[in-house]
């Protein structure tokens, strides 16, 4: 059976920790940023973690 290959836009999206959690941009970071305040756009700024339900599927793609 051949080996499976990686979703490269999955790859570009999410990113594994040593410890196996998956995890990925936040969105509305990219424009429209002067209504948005310092505190929000700097909580946009950090890395949030994939969703249980969705992890499976985001691993399967990544090819783990």
């Amino acid at each position: 059976m051949p080996k499976m290959k990686t979703h490269k836009g999955a790859a570009k999206r999410f990113r594994v920790t040593a410890g196996g959690k998956i995890m990925r941009e936040k969105a509305f970071k990219s424009h429209i940023l002067t209504k948005k305040n310092a505190k929000r756009k700097r909580r946009l700024g950090t890395d949030g973690e994939v969703s249980a339900s969705d992890s499976r599927k985001v691993k399967r793609l990544l090819g783990r």
